[in-house]
C-alpha cells in the first residue's frame, strides 16, 4: 500500500513538472471556472426568482420540471468542464511527446472533438440526474449506496477525456475504453487523486487560517484597504491553489492513459517509477 502510494506520489510531482514547463496550462482551468460560473448564475438565477429553491427549501420534491431544469443544467454544465478539460489534456499530451503546446493546440483538440463532448455531456448529465434522484428517495443506507456507485462512476470514467482527446471515438465507447484501463490504472486512479486532493485541501485550508488571521490583524487597525487588501491576498491566494490542482490533475490523467495504452508516459516521467506503478498483476 504504501509503495503504491509513494510511486503515485512520483506520478503527481513529474506532473508538476510539466505544469512548470508549461504554466499557460493553468489558462484551461481558469477559463473552465469562469465559464462555469456563467452557466450556473444562468440557471440559479432564474431558479431563485421563480421560486424553486423556496419550494425545495421547504421541503418539496423536485417536481418533473425541476428535474428537466437540472438536466439541462448538467448537461451545460458538463459540457464546459469537459471542453476545458479535453483542451488542457490535449496540450499536456503533446508536452509528453516531446512537443511544445500552446493554448490554441489545447483549443483545437477540444474545438474538434466537440459532437464526442456533447455526447459525453449528456451521459454524465444522465448519471447525475439518477443518482440525484435515487438520493432524493433513498434512507441513509440507500444514499451510501447511491454514493458508491456515484464514486464507482467516477474512477471508472476518469480517463475519459484523455480517450476524447486522442481519439475520435464516440462517448460510449470512450467509456468503454475509460473502464478498460481501469484495470492498469486504478491504484494510481484512485490514490493519486486522492494524494493531489489532500495535499492541496491541507495547503487551502493552511492559507485560509493564515489569510484570516491576516485579516483579523488588518481589521485591528480600522483601516478599509488594508481589510480589502487582506482579503483580496487571500482570495488569489486560493484561487490559484485551485488553478494548480486541476492543472495536475489533468496532466496526471493524461500520465496515467499515455502509459496504460500506449507503454511510455513520457520524459518528464522516469520510465522505470511509471513502469513498476503499472506492472500487471498475474
Amino acid at each position: 500500500m504504501f509503495a503504491r502510494f509513494a510511486q503515485s506520489w512520483s506520478l503527481i510531482k513529474a506532473s508538476a513538472s510539466v505544469l512548470r514547463s508549461d504554466k499557460e496550462l493553468l489558462l484551461f482551468p481558469l477559463l473552465s471556472a469562469i465559464a462555469s460560473m456563467v452557466v450556473a448564475a444562468s440557471f440559479i438565477v432564474p431558479a431563485v426568482l421563480g421560486g424553486a429553491v423556496t419550494t425545495l427549501g421547504d421541503g418539496g420534491h423536485v417536481s418533473p420540471t425541476l428535474y428537466l431544469g437540472l438536466f439541462a443544467f448538467y448537461v451545460v454544465q458538463y459540457f464546459v468542464i469537459i471542453f476545458f478539460n479535453t483542451a488542457l489534456v490535449g496540450a499536456a499530451m503533446i508536452r509528453l511527446r516531446g512537443g511544445d503546446p500552446t493554448v490554441a493546440d489545447g483549443f483545437r483538440i477540444a474545438l474538434s472533438k466537440l459532437p464526442a463532448i456533447l455526447g459525453y455531456a449528456v451521459i454524465s448529465a444522465t448519471v447525475g440526474v439518477l443518482l440525484r434522484a435515487l438520493q432524493e428517495r433513498a434512507g441513509f443506507i440507500g444514499r451510501y449506496v447511491v454514493g458508491l456507485i456515484g464514486l464507482a462512476w467516477t474512477v471508472a470514467s476518469f480517463l475519459v477525456v484523455p480517450v476524447l482527446a486522442n481519439h475520435d471515438v464516440g462517448p460510449i465507447d470512450a467509456v468503454k475504453r475509460s473502464a478498460e484501463l481501469l484495470k492498469k490504472t486504478w491504484g494510481e486512479n484512485l490514490i493519486g487523486n486522492t494524494g493531489i486532493g489532500l495535499v492541496f485541501g491541507f495547503i487551502v485550508f493552511a492559507t485560509v487560517l493564515v489569510g484570516g488571521g491576516l485579516i483579523v490583524l488588518a481589521a485591528t487597525t480600522k483601516t478599509v484597504a488594508l481589510i480589502v487588501a487582506a482579503a483580496l491576498l487571500v482570495g488569489v491566494a486560493v484561487l490559484m491553489l485551485v488553478l494548480v490542482q486541476a492543472a495536475l490533475q489533468g496532466i496526471y490523467s493524461a500520465a496515467l492513459y499515455r502509459y496504460a495504452a500506449e507503454g511510455d508516459a513520457g520524459s518528464a516521467f522516469q520510465s522505470a517509477l511509471v513502469a513498476d506503478a503499472f506492472r500487471v498483476k498475474a
